[in-house]
């Protein structure tokens, strides 16, 4: 019997692929996504996937095609991947409320999935090619961090971090994120030391900043919106809700 061949499509990476190191199948920049039949529609209404907050990614990891470990790919790539992902299965019309702040009335907003844009990487800011590494210096300090954009690993081992600590009965996400995205401080790539600084020396205006500054250079796809309501409410860079509706609108969970 012939083997059946999967409708597929490549899906383009902001990154361009250039922050994997040579010999992964994500440095050509592009990932082949297959589209979505009744068994990933399974996936969506999986009650377990759903109330362990894994479903989008069982989902990816289901669709992509390329031979890669979708654990080392960058989330604004697997972003983009989302968005192809949801065009391919159920076309770029994405329809949803939106509560007009003025009037607290929930209005229906319909997005071009299609017309989403990619935010490439500025590749002048890679320290070398295929090493996932920024540099920045915190404006107040002076101090001179070293800091990784976060993969789908790295998203894994926050949230059980964060897991663990509200079993403690305390959550500190902020920190915990910078934790996993500092990779050295003046050079120096002790975590003991790196966890002391973001403890207990990192300045509030620091961490903003430097916050703010990983958003700039993060490649990633615009998923935000200007929200226009029937008063002439304006609300600029709203962010498209992204969740199991996402890809099945109808779908009662």
């Amino acid at each position: 019997m012939a083997e059946k061949k999967l409708q597929t499509e490549m899906v383009g990476l902001p990154s361009k692929g250039l922050l994997y190191p040579e010999g992964s199948p994500l440095r050509n920049g592009s990932i082949e996504v297959k589209y979505m039949t009744a068994k990933e529609e399974d996936i969506l209404t999986n009650q377990s996937y759903i109330k362990s907050g894994v479903v989008i990614d069982k989902l990816l990891q289901s669709l992509v095609v390329s031979p890669i470990d979708f654990n080392d790919i960058l989330i604004g790539d697997k972003n983009a991947v989302l968005v192809a992902a949801r065009v391919y299965g159920y076309g770029p019309h994405y329809v949803f409320n939106y509560t007009n702040p003025s009037t607290n009335e929930d209005e229906e907003v319909m997005i071009d999935l299609a017309q989403v844009q990619d935010k490439e990487i500025d590749e002048s800011l890679i320290k070398t090619p295929g090493v996932n590494e920024f540099d920045f210096e915190l404006p107040a300090s002076k101090r001179k961090v070293t800091f990784k954009l976060l993969t789908q690993r790295d998203e894994n081992n926050i949230q059980l971090d964060l897991k663990n600590q509200r079993k403690m009965k305390r959550e500190a996400e902020l920190t915990t994120r910078l934790k996993h995205t500092i990779v050295a401080i003046d050079g120096d790539k002790d975590k003991a030391a790196i966890k002391e600084f973001v403890d207990s020396e990192l300045l509030a205006v620091d961490s903003r900043a430097l916050r703010n500054y990983i958003k700039d250079v993060s490649p990633d796809v615009d998923l935000t919106f200007n929200f226009e309501g029937e008063d002439g409410t304006v609300v600029n860079n709203v962010q498209i809700p992204i969740g199991v509706t996402f890809f099945w609108p109808d779908l009662q969970v």
